[in-house]
């Protein structure tokens, strides 16, 4: 029988050329699997991407109330408060770098903007997580239980982060919500991160109705309009108005890059939500968000969404991040009754094109604006991931 002869140097050859091969191989799976990347263990990640006052902090509690999901609230502030930077564009890349790593339940990178000594009340509104109210961070709350933050404040504050990090692991979801991104191509890493399933829920609110809640608490805003506005001299008269001119302009940019020509990696991954249609009909609403990214609606969860807005409450600046029992559609309508005309027609002149298209009519007096019986929401059409090869015409405004 014949003996195939081969020497040193072709063996070595052979093995650098199949190493190529499989290095090759991998490159070209990871970019055509589904999302753009192969997720570790299954787990989803989903970022609440909105903006201040605009109703984030009540969706983030759909999310939170979830037995499933382990939420963090607005990592991204710790970044803010911490670093000297001039603006928001300085700060991206580092609220970015928090965001990956606690996607990934580590959180030493949380670590380096916290007090030397530090527990879990050191984090940005921690008790609006019910994973953090709930073993293994914290015994108070069983999973299948509703947190009630002021028993989790008592009884939870001095847990270590340790904890947190261990929970963050047993959950088949981490949702983090943030507020201060502006654009989604400082995202894009996280997108082709293989070891992350990102999902991405983009809120948008009427920008009349945030500016009458940015109103009611200025005074908590100074410092990030500040960095919103990159440190530039604003007169204080103009300060709110140039504010959300950055925040109606960065939904647009936001929403542009996700359904126009948008990079592979994102087809699928991105759901816009406006807080009217939530207030509107928030059992369905609620659902198709939970479908998205993998959440089953329980018929606790459906009773709980529907106490929390269908109360008697109207809302206070008081209630800046506390979520009570309210009216939500008296409570998204508010603005018109209480807005004056000339404010509500400066934030439509700066906010026009976003207002276009987002869906939100514009008003011409102040007697049609106080006619709550005049529609300023256009209907929305079925929501569908689809690829556009030219720009869509913004939805028409009717006189």
């Amino acid at each position: 029988m014949p003996r195939c002869r081969v020497n040193l140097s072709t063996m070595i050859f052979l093995v650098i050329l199949q190493g190529a091969a499989v290095v090759l191989f991998c490159g070209w799976y990871v970019q055509l699997s589904p999302c753009g990347s192969a997720p570790s263990h299954g787990k989803v990640h989903v970022l609440l991407l909105s903006s201040w006052r605009s109703g984030s902090s009540f969706l983030g509690q759909v999310f939170s109330q979830h037995q499933s999901v382990f939420y963090l609230m607005e990592p991204g502030w710790h970044v803010w408060t911490t670093l000297q930077r001039p603006g928001a564009r300085a700060l991206r890349m580092a609220v970015r770098d928090l965001l990956r790593s606690t996607f990934h339940c580590d959180f030493s990178t949380m670590e380096a903007y916290l007090p030397q000594q530090h527990n879990v009340s050191n984090l940005f509104m921690w008790s609006h997580s019910r994973a953090l109210c709930s073993p293994p961070a914290c015994p108070l709350t069983p999973r299948t239980h509703f947190s009630n933050q002021t028993a989790c404040q008592l009884q939870c504050s001095t847990r270590g982060l340790g904890g947190a990090q261990r929970a963050c692991n047993t959950y088949s979801h981490v949702v983090l919500k943030e507020v201060r991104f502006f654009e989604l191509e400082s995202l894009y890493p996280l997108l082709q991160d293989p070891g992350l399933d990102l999902r991405i829920v983009h809120l948008v609110r009427d920008p009349r109705a945030v500016m009458r809640s940015r109103e009611e608490s200025s005074k908590s805003f100074t410092s990030d309009s500040a960095i919103v506005l990159e440190q530039r001299n604003v007169s204080t008269a103009d300060v709110q108005y140039q504010v959300m001119q950055e925040i109606c302009r960065s939904h647009v940019r936001i929403k542009e890059r996700a359904l126009q020509k948008p990079p592979p990696f994102l087809e699928g991954r991105y759901k816009l939500v406006r807080y009217e249609d939530l207030a509107r009909n928030p059992l369905d609403e609620i659902g198709s968000i939970y479908d998205f990214v993998g959440l089953e609606m329980t018929s606790t969860l459906k009773e709980w969404i529907y106490k929390v807005t269908h109360g008697k409450g109207k809302g206070t600046k008081k209630e800046a991040f506390k979520i009570t029992s309210r009216n939500a559609v008296d409570v998204s309508q508010a603005w018109r009754t209480s807005l004056p005309h000339s404010k509500v027609r400066r934030v439509q002149d700066v906010c026009r094109g976003a207002m276009s298209m987002l869906g939100y009519r514009p008003v011409n007096s102040d007697k049609e604006q106080k006619k709550l019986d005049i529609d300023l929401l256009v209907p929305r059409e079925p929501y569908r991931f689809s690829w556009l090869p030219t720009k869509t015409e913004p939805p028409k405004i009717k006189p």
